[in-house]
């Protein structure tokens, strides 16, 4: 039996609200930059041996209609905790965002993240102040980042919005439904290239990569679509002689990919 995780849904999450005001709708999408990523890791990394977890503040770009966000940076933010209190230093938070805003005007404060899975009252308690008005998102939901960082295991990422619940004023300070959302980790070309050559380093022993030339990147280049064209012949063949089931949708691709190479013209190659 597959495992699956059991969360709470909740429609259109709210954050706390006001008399009069008014929220957005959650975000249905947040994009994450791997930059943000490897900051986390970093700061996992650095953290005290006695603690089990290390937060920080999100920064980051929303869509127009607030539905869409992307998560380009982040700051540590030093915190206690123990299994009767947590401590922030928010005046430090508040200090470290102005600087961040004021280098990067068209970033905005989107949430913070968690290096653990782990999702409790500490939790709920620094979402909403991340959440609430004047210092927070609001009147967008803050999104919450958690990066599991356990030895000997993959890392996994999840983000969260959260809805306020709790009877009383006080019991909803330290309390949030946390609801998951989509998310995906986007890079371009660059960032590729740079997760390429890092990846290199876990099959050598010391854990090194040295640094290629662009004359050998070329080459690794060419390599790569070689290797491409050739599984692509070897599929066409296998087609041709009934040996492999056809493909409309990857023929159709096929002919899309070879109708963007230019024509040119042997001869001028040769010529050139």
């Amino acid at each position: 039996m597959l495992e699956t995780d059991s969360f709470l849904h909740l429609a259109r999450p709210l954050g706390p609200a006001s008399i009069g005001s008014q929220p957005t709708t959650a975000p249905l999408n947040v994009i994450v930059q791997p930059q943000a990523i490897f900051a986390i890791l970093d700061h996992s990394l650095r953290r005290n041996a006695d603690q089990e977890r290390v937060i920080g503040t999100l920064l980051g770009v929303r869509s127009e209609d607030g539905q869409e966000v992307e998560i380009r940076n982040c700051f540590a933010v030093g915190h206690t905790e123990t299994q009767e209190q947590v401590e922030v230093d928010m005046d430090y938070q508040k200090q470290m965002l102005a600087l961040h805003l004021k280098a990067n005007p068209k970033e905005v404060l989107v949430g913070w993240y968690a290096t653990s899975a782990e999702l409790n009252t500490f939790s709920a308690l620094i979402q909403n102040f991340y959440g609430g008005q004047g210092d927070g998102t609001w009147p967008y939901p803050a999104v919450h980042l958690t990066i599991s960082t356990e030895a000997g295991k993959d890392i996994e990422a999840r983000t969260y919005i959260s809805a306020p619940v709790g009877v009383t004023a006080e019991r909803a300070a330290d309390s949030a439904a946390f609801i998951p959302v989509p998310h995906e980790i986007r890079y371009g070309e660059a960032e590729k290239s740079g997760l390429e050559l890092i990846s290199g380093a876990k099959d050598n022993p010391d854990r090194t990569a040295s640094v290629v030339t662009d004359i050998e990147s070329l080459e690794n280049a060419i390599e790569e679509v070689l290797n491409m064209l050739d599984r692509v012949s070897r599929y066409v063949e296998a087609v041709i002689d009934e040996e492999a089931p056809p493909s409309s949708a990857l023929g159709q691709f096929l002919l899309n990919a070879l109708a963007l190479a230019p024509k040119v013209d042997p001869e001028d190659i040769e010529r050139d």
